[in-house]
């Protein structure tokens, strides 16, 4: 008497259905990412040049105008302090191509802070920070 095999429940192989050798796959190709938006890049560089974590030569230049100027002002004041910042969200609104008016919501230690500054791409074609503002004021004149 011979025992005759029947195929009970699922598929137990693990490989595709159409392959047809027992190679496994190799590993995974990781896709190349597209680089981070200027708005996105712009902000981590901002942030952790107020929070003192980077100095300001390393972001400077950067930055043109009055925008180094209010980076300067900040940036002596780490307003973002000791505690290690978080950057919770960026938005952004383009008046215009080649430029951006950016904002965005920092946490630094129990507090919550606004971000905003504007970018605009020079003849060079690269981007360059043109106004900063942290909790909605402009920075004020040096004579505190």
């Amino acid at each position: 008497m011979q025992k005759v095999m029947t195929r009970r429940g699922p598929r137990r192989s693990t490989r595709p259905p159409a392959r047809r050798d027992s190679r496994r796959p190799g590993p995974g190709r990781i896709a190349p990412q597209a680089p981070p938006h200027p708005t996105e890049l712009f902000t981590e560089r901002l942030v952790l040049v107020l929070s003192g974590q980077k100095p300001l030569h390393w972001v400077a230049r950067h930055t043109v105008h009055q925008a180094y100027e209010d980076l300067l002002w900040l940036a002596d004041r780490r307003p973002l302090g000791p505690a290690r910042p978080r950057i919770h969200r960026i938005g952004h609104f383009e008046p215009s191509p080649g430029s951006y008016e950016v904002f965005a919501r920092v946490t630094a230690g129990p507090r919550l802070h606004a971000l905003a500054f504007r970018l605009v791409r020079d003849e060079s074609l690269r981007w360059r920070c043109t106004a900063v503002e942290l909790d909605g004021r402009p920075p004020r004149p040096h004579d505190d």
